[in-house]
Protein backbone atom coordinates (compact mmCIF):
# COMPACT_ATOMS: atom_id res chain seq x y z
CA UNK A 1 0.00 0.00 0.00
CA UNK A 2 2.86 2.51 0.87
CA UNK A 3 4.77 1.72 -2.41
CA UNK A 4 1.57 2.38 -4.14
CA UNK A 5 1.08 5.73 -2.59
CA UNK A 6 4.76 6.83 -3.64
CA UNK A 7 4.02 5.76 -7.10
CA UNK A 8 1.13 7.52 -6.94
CA UNK A 9 3.19 10.66 -5.59
CA UNK A 10 6.24 10.04 -7.86
CA UNK A 11 3.43 10.02 -11.24
CA UNK A 12 1.56 12.85 -9.24
CA UNK A 13 5.02 15.20 -9.12
CA UNK A 14 6.20 14.00 -13.00
CA UNK A 15 2.90 15.23 -13.98
CA UNK A 16 3.48 18.26 -12.27
CA UNK A 17 6.87 19.07 -13.65
CA UNK A 18 6.19 18.41 -17.21
CA UNK A 19 3.55 20.87 -16.85
CA UNK A 20 5.97 23.15 -15.70
CA UNK A 21 8.75 22.27 -18.36
CA UNK A 22 5.90 22.82 -21.19
CA UNK A 23 4.77 26.37 -19.82
CA UNK A 24 8.19 27.18 -19.57
CA UNK A 25 9.07 26.70 -23.06
CA UNK A 26 5.81 28.13 -24.22
CA UNK A 27 7.14 31.20 -22.44
CA UNK A 28 9.83 31.49 -24.69
CA UNK A 29 10.41 34.39 -27.32
CA UNK A 30 11.41 33.39 -30.56
CA UNK A 31 12.32 36.23 -33.00
CA UNK A 32 12.11 35.81 -37.25
CA UNK A 33 16.19 35.82 -37.84
CA UNK A 34 19.24 35.02 -36.06
CA UNK A 35 22.63 36.99 -36.46
CA UNK A 36 25.43 34.86 -37.04
CA UNK A 37 28.19 36.85 -36.96
CA UNK A 38 29.99 40.45 -37.75
CA UNK A 39 32.92 42.21 -39.16
CA UNK A 40 35.22 43.47 -41.74
CA UNK A 41 35.29 41.47 -45.49
CA UNK A 42 33.28 41.62 -48.35
CA UNK A 43 29.98 40.14 -49.49
CA UNK A 44 32.13 38.23 -52.33
CA UNK A 45 34.58 36.50 -49.27
CA UNK A 46 31.59 35.82 -46.61
CA UNK A 47 29.45 34.53 -49.48
CA UNK A 48 32.08 31.74 -49.90
CA UNK A 49 32.58 30.96 -46.42
CA UNK A 50 29.04 30.59 -45.66
CA UNK A 51 28.75 28.54 -48.44
CA UNK A 52 31.41 25.80 -47.88
CA UNK A 53 30.50 25.93 -44.30
CA UNK A 54 26.52 25.34 -45.18
CA UNK A 55 27.29 22.08 -47.92
CA UNK A 56 30.28 20.87 -44.97
CA UNK A 57 27.14 20.74 -42.30
CA UNK A 58 25.20 19.17 -44.46
CA UNK A 59 23.37 21.66 -46.11
CA UNK A 60 22.43 21.83 -50.21
CA UNK A 61 22.33 25.19 -51.35
CA UNK A 62 19.57 25.36 -53.67
CA UNK A 63 19.26 28.98 -55.12
CA UNK A 64 21.48 32.26 -54.69
CA UNK A 65 19.61 35.48 -54.99
CA UNK A 66 21.40 39.32 -55.09
CA UNK A 67 18.37 41.31 -54.74
CA UNK A 68 20.44 44.23 -54.74
CA UNK A 69 23.80 45.56 -54.05
CA UNK A 70 25.67 44.57 -51.38
CA UNK A 71 23.47 41.83 -50.27
CA UNK A 72 23.19 37.95 -51.22
CA UNK A 73 21.23 35.79 -50.05
CA UNK A 74 21.76 31.50 -50.19
CA UNK A 75 18.60 29.40 -49.83
CA UNK A 76 19.62 26.15 -47.93
CA UNK A 77 17.67 22.56 -47.24
CA UNK A 78 18.67 19.17 -45.96
CA UNK A 79 17.02 15.89 -45.07
CA UNK A 80 15.20 16.92 -41.96
CA UNK A 81 13.60 20.01 -43.24
CA UNK A 82 12.26 18.06 -46.25
CA UNK A 83 11.10 15.22 -43.99
CA UNK A 84 8.92 17.97 -41.82
CA UNK A 85 7.59 19.69 -44.52
CA UNK A 86 5.97 16.38 -45.64
CA UNK A 87 4.86 15.78 -42.96
CA UNK A 88 3.06 19.02 -42.85
CA UNK A 89 -0.13 20.98 -44.29
CA UNK A 90 1.87 23.22 -47.40
CA UNK A 91 4.85 22.24 -45.20
CA UNK A 92 6.65 23.31 -48.27
CA UNK A 93 6.55 26.34 -46.88
CA UNK A 94 9.03 25.76 -44.70
CA UNK A 95 11.18 23.44 -46.44
CA UNK A 96 14.00 25.81 -47.02
CA UNK A 97 15.92 28.25 -44.59
CA UNK A 98 17.38 31.48 -46.06
CA UNK A 99 20.85 32.90 -45.32
CA UNK A 100 21.38 36.39 -46.32
CA UNK A 101 25.18 38.10 -46.12
CA UNK A 102 25.01 42.09 -46.24
CA UNK A 103 27.16 44.97 -45.95
CA UNK A 104 25.80 47.39 -43.01
CA UNK A 105 27.74 50.21 -42.80
CA UNK A 106 31.28 49.24 -42.37
CA UNK A 107 30.69 45.79 -41.07
CA UNK A 108 29.37 42.52 -43.01
CA UNK A 109 26.35 40.35 -41.38
CA UNK A 110 25.85 36.52 -41.57
CA UNK A 111 22.46 35.96 -40.74
CA UNK A 112 19.53 33.36 -41.42
CA UNK A 113 15.85 32.66 -40.50
CA UNK A 114 15.27 31.48 -37.29
CA UNK A 115 13.90 27.46 -37.94
CA UNK A 116 11.63 26.93 -34.72
CA UNK A 117 10.30 30.66 -35.16
CA UNK A 118 9.38 29.80 -39.14
CA UNK A 119 8.24 26.61 -37.92
CA UNK A 120 5.59 27.69 -35.53
CA UNK A 121 4.27 30.37 -37.99
CA UNK A 122 4.35 27.90 -40.95
CA UNK A 123 1.94 25.81 -38.01
CA UNK A 124 4.58 22.74 -39.34
CA UNK A 125 4.22 19.53 -37.16
CA UNK A 126 7.91 20.14 -35.66
CA UNK A 127 9.67 22.49 -34.50
CA UNK A 128 12.89 22.17 -36.27
CA UNK A 129 15.14 22.78 -33.32
CA UNK A 130 17.46 20.14 -35.00
CA UNK A 131 18.07 22.19 -38.06
CA UNK A 132 18.47 25.77 -35.46
CA UNK A 133 21.12 23.66 -33.95
CA UNK A 134 23.27 22.57 -37.12
CA UNK A 135 22.85 26.39 -38.50
CA UNK A 136 24.04 27.89 -35.39
CA UNK A 137 26.80 25.36 -34.92
CA UNK A 138 27.52 26.10 -38.89
CA UNK A 139 27.19 29.37 -39.09
CA UNK A 140 27.33 30.94 -35.51
CA UNK A 141 25.04 32.62 -33.64
CA UNK A 142 25.05 35.80 -31.37
CA UNK A 143 21.52 36.64 -31.39
CA UNK A 144 18.18 36.35 -32.10
CA UNK A 145 16.48 39.96 -33.96
CA UNK A 146 13.76 40.92 -36.23
CA UNK A 147 10.98 41.74 -33.43
CA UNK A 148 11.88 43.63 -29.96
CA UNK A 149 9.33 41.41 -27.91
CA UNK A 150 9.47 38.62 -29.91
CA UNK A 151 6.56 35.64 -30.22
CA UNK A 152 6.19 32.58 -28.03
CA UNK A 153 5.80 29.52 -29.89
CA UNK A 154 1.61 29.01 -29.60
CA UNK A 155 1.38 32.71 -30.38
CA UNK A 156 3.37 31.85 -33.62
CA UNK A 157 1.01 29.32 -34.33
CA UNK A 158 -1.61 31.84 -34.87
CA UNK A 159 -0.10 34.72 -35.72
CA UNK A 160 -1.25 37.59 -37.86
CA UNK A 161 -0.54 41.30 -37.34
CA UNK A 162 -3.93 42.47 -37.12
CA UNK A 163 -7.70 41.94 -36.66
CA UNK A 164 -9.01 41.65 -40.29
CA UNK A 165 -6.05 40.61 -41.62
CA UNK A 166 -4.38 36.93 -42.96
CA UNK A 167 -3.45 34.18 -40.98
CA UNK A 168 -1.28 31.44 -42.58
CA UNK A 169 -4.01 29.14 -43.79
CA UNK A 170 -5.35 31.89 -45.71
CA UNK A 171 -3.04 32.00 -48.67
CA UNK A 172 -3.75 33.57 -52.46
CA UNK A 173 -4.91 30.81 -54.61
CA UNK A 174 -3.35 31.74 -57.60
CA UNK A 175 -4.17 29.17 -60.45
CA UNK A 176 -5.36 25.66 -60.89
CA UNK A 177 -4.13 22.93 -63.35
CA UNK A 178 -5.50 19.58 -64.13
CA UNK A 179 -2.95 17.34 -62.37
CA UNK A 180 0.13 18.20 -59.80
CA UNK A 181 2.43 17.33 -62.38
CA UNK A 182 1.14 19.79 -65.05
CA UNK A 183 0.96 22.64 -62.40
CA UNK A 184 4.48 22.06 -61.12
CA UNK A 185 6.00 21.66 -65.21
CA UNK A 186 4.12 24.49 -66.03
CA UNK A 187 5.02 26.66 -63.01
CA UNK A 188 8.36 25.89 -63.25
CA UNK A 189 8.54 26.77 -67.34
CA UNK A 190 6.62 30.09 -66.65
CA UNK A 191 9.38 31.23 -63.91
CA UNK A 192 11.77 30.23 -65.64
CA UNK A 193 11.37 32.67 -68.72
CA UNK A 194 11.75 36.18 -66.31
CA UNK A 195 8.39 36.40 -66.81
CA UNK A 196 6.39 40.10 -65.70
CA UNK A 197 9.56 40.32 -63.61
CA UNK A 198 9.28 37.13 -61.78
CA UNK A 199 11.87 35.19 -61.65
CA UNK A 200 13.15 31.79 -60.43
CA UNK A 201 15.46 31.33 -58.28
CA UNK A 202 14.71 27.94 -56.86
CA UNK A 203 12.89 24.73 -56.94
CA UNK A 204 12.38 22.24 -54.01
CA UNK A 205 10.28 19.16 -54.26
CA UNK A 206 8.69 17.64 -51.20
CA UNK A 207 9.50 13.58 -51.20
CA UNK A 208 6.32 11.55 -51.14
CA UNK A 209 4.54 14.47 -51.51
CA UNK A 210 2.84 15.75 -54.63
CA UNK A 211 4.39 19.72 -53.68
CA UNK A 212 6.80 21.43 -54.48
CA UNK A 213 8.12 25.15 -53.11
CA UNK A 214 9.89 27.81 -55.69
CA UNK A 215 11.29 31.02 -54.42
CA UNK A 216 10.57 34.22 -56.97
CA UNK A 217 12.79 37.39 -57.08
CA UNK A 218 10.49 40.14 -58.07
CA UNK A 219 11.78 43.03 -59.83
CA UNK A 220 9.52 45.95 -61.35
CA UNK A 221 9.47 46.28 -64.84
CA UNK A 222 8.60 49.70 -64.74
CA UNK A 223 8.38 52.83 -61.84
CA UNK A 224 4.58 52.35 -62.03
CA UNK A 225 5.57 48.26 -60.77
CA UNK A 226 7.46 49.59 -57.65
CA UNK A 227 4.99 48.05 -55.09
CA UNK A 228 5.97 44.57 -56.07
CA UNK A 229 9.39 44.96 -56.42
CA UNK A 230 12.21 43.41 -53.98
CA UNK A 231 14.41 46.46 -53.87
CA UNK A 232 11.49 49.02 -53.07
CA UNK A 233 9.91 47.09 -50.26
CA UNK A 234 13.07 46.12 -48.28
CA UNK A 235 14.12 49.62 -48.83
CA UNK A 236 10.66 50.96 -47.43
CA UNK A 237 11.14 48.41 -44.51
CA UNK A 238 14.19 46.86 -43.64
CA UNK A 239 16.01 50.22 -42.18
CA UNK A 240 17.58 49.02 -38.97
CA UNK A 241 21.21 48.09 -38.56
CA UNK A 242 21.02 44.70 -38.42
CA UNK A 243 19.93 43.97 -41.63
CA UNK A 244 16.55 41.47 -42.13
CA UNK A 245 17.53 40.44 -45.66
CA UNK A 246 16.75 36.97 -44.90
CA UNK A 247 13.18 38.02 -45.20
CA UNK A 248 13.87 37.17 -49.28
CA UNK A 249 12.78 35.82 -51.53
CA UNK A 250 9.40 35.30 -51.83
CA UNK A 251 7.83 31.73 -52.46
CA UNK A 252 5.20 30.30 -54.77
CA UNK A 253 3.69 26.58 -53.65
CA UNK A 254 2.48 24.34 -56.12
CA UNK A 255 0.17 21.94 -53.73
CA UNK A 256 -1.62 19.20 -55.65
CA UNK A 257 -3.32 20.63 -58.61
CA UNK A 258 -3.38 24.20 -57.25
CA UNK A 259 -0.76 27.30 -56.97
CA UNK A 260 -0.62 29.32 -53.73
CA UNK A 261 1.34 31.97 -52.49
CA UNK A 262 1.42 33.61 -48.60
CA UNK A 263 -0.64 37.49 -48.55
CA UNK A 264 1.75 39.60 -48.19
CA UNK A 265 -0.21 40.86 -45.06
CA UNK A 266 1.02 37.67 -43.79
CA UNK A 267 4.27 37.29 -45.37
CA UNK A 268 6.06 40.15 -44.54
CA UNK A 269 4.40 40.80 -41.07
CA UNK A 270 5.93 37.71 -39.87
CA UNK A 271 9.57 38.97 -40.48
CA UNK A 272 8.41 42.43 -39.53
CA UNK A 273 6.09 41.73 -36.85
CA UNK A 274 7.08 45.18 -35.10
CA UNK A 275 6.77 47.51 -38.37
CA UNK A 276 4.15 50.10 -37.06
CA UNK A 277 1.04 50.95 -39.26
CA UNK A 278 2.10 54.45 -39.41
CA UNK A 279 5.38 56.33 -39.93
CA UNK A 280 8.19 57.09 -42.32
CA UNK A 281 8.87 53.61 -42.15
CA UNK A 282 5.46 51.56 -42.06
CA UNK A 283 2.94 49.50 -43.77
CA UNK A 284 1.37 53.05 -45.25
CA UNK A 285 4.55 52.98 -47.54
CA UNK A 286 3.72 49.85 -48.75
CA UNK A 287 0.13 49.67 -48.74
CA UNK A 288 -0.53 48.67 -52.46
CA UNK A 289 2.28 45.73 -52.24
CA UNK A 290 -0.12 43.04 -50.64
CA UNK A 291 -1.95 42.93 -54.15
CA UNK A 292 0.61 44.17 -56.51
CA UNK A 293 2.68 40.82 -55.06
CA UNK A 294 -0.38 38.74 -55.56
CA UNK A 295 -1.53 39.98 -58.88
CA UNK A 296 2.20 40.10 -60.61
CA UNK A 297 2.24 36.31 -59.17
CA UNK A 298 -1.04 35.29 -60.51
CA UNK A 299 -0.32 36.48 -63.81
CA UNK A 300 2.81 35.16 -64.64
CA UNK A 301 1.75 30.96 -63.15
CA UNK A 302 -2.07 31.20 -64.15
CA UNK A 303 -3.13 28.11 -66.40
Amino acid sequence: MMNKLLLNKFLLLALLLLGISNAMADDVKLKPFILASKGAGTVAEKTDQAKAALVAGGFTVVGDYSPYADAEILIVTNDELKKNAAASEHGGFGAVQRVAITKSGNEVQVSYTNPVYMANVYRMNGDLSGVAAKLASTLGKIEEFGSEKGLTASQARKYHYMFGMEYFDEPSVLAEYPSYEEAVRSVDAKLSVNKNGVTKVYRVDIPGKKESVFGVALKAQTVADDYMDDRFIMSEIDFHVIRSTAHLPYEVLVSGNKVYALYARFRIAINFPDLSMMGSHSFMNIMKTPNAIRDVLQKTVQK
